[in-house]
């Protein structure tokens, strides 16, 4: 039998597509170190176990596989009938046996690689809208999928890291971050920058802006609401705390 391969022929597409495989192999790799046991311990999400991560990748593969069907067909296909709906859906995916959570994941993982790798290279333009109300080409759900697998599986507690995250996939986060935080103007006089780089994001133009910075993995740790770990902050509402000053709390995100 032929091997069957991606439509698409466009490069940046292509490699979006590699990240985001890379991140669900990543995410399952996690999931599979946990033993049945494991699953009912907390996640790093408040109010979460890591069932309930678990089954929130499931079923978000799920929804963005009917995006793709959406594209594929002009048929209106939600993510979601609602954001009632959603959270019921994960509370009642943290309650299945340990194989049906598991079973979960893996086979919505393999359906979303399905639909993405039948999707016609001409409806990857095709409009789609996301749980948020966004309108966006199809070829945004590898973007949204990517973030997922990759931050989620940090969230499994079980030793992944931000550090284990590819730069490109923390450096594009890290702007989706920021840029929630400005199209809300909550990033007023906060400056993110990232050591040993020229990477800057938040309030870029402020006169004396307090000045968050840190290796990338810390910073987007710092940003997603993980942990200020490695991260310093200077300027005046950080000013006042030993060893140059108390790392303020970021912005809600989403």
């Amino acid at each position: 039998m032929v091997a069957r391969h991606d439509q698409t022929t466009d490069p940046e597409l292509l490699a979006g597509l590699l990240q985001a495989r890379r991140g669900t192999a990543f995410f399952a790799r996690k999931l599979n170190e946990l033993s049945d046991a494991d699953l009912d311990g907390g996640s790093l999400l408040p109010g979460w176990t890591r069932r309930h991560v678990a089954a929130h990748i499931g079923y978000n593969a799920r929804a963005i596989a009917r995006l793709i069907e959406w594209a594929a067909t002009g048929v209106e296909t939600p993510m979601y009938a609602s954001a009632a709906a959603r959270d019921h859906e994960i509370d009642f995916g943290a309650t299945l046996s340990p194989i049906a959570l598991r079973n979960l994941f893996d086979h919505s993982a393999v359906h979303l690689n399905v639909e993405w790798r039948d999707l016609p290279a001409d409806a990857w333009h095709h409009t789609v809208k996301t749980a948020q109300g966004r309108l966006v080409p199809a070829s945004e759900t590898v973007w949204m999928r990517t973030r997922e697998v990759w931050m989620h599986a940090v969230d499994l507690d079980n030793g992944a890291t931000f550090a284990d995250i590819p730069a490109p996939v923390l450096e594009r986060l890290l702007a989706d971050i920021t840029g929630a935080w400005h199209a809300r103007g909550s990033d007023s006089g906060l400056l993110v920058t990232v050591a040993g780089t020229d990477l800057a994001f938040g309030d870029t133009g402020a006169q004396s802006p307090t000045v968050v910075s840190g290796p990338l993995p810390a910073v987007v740790a710092w940003a997603a609401g993980r942990g200020s770990n490695e991260v310093t902050a200077t300027g005046a509402s950080a000013a006042g705390a030993s060893g140059g000053g108390s790392v303020p709390a970021a912005p809600k995100w989403i």
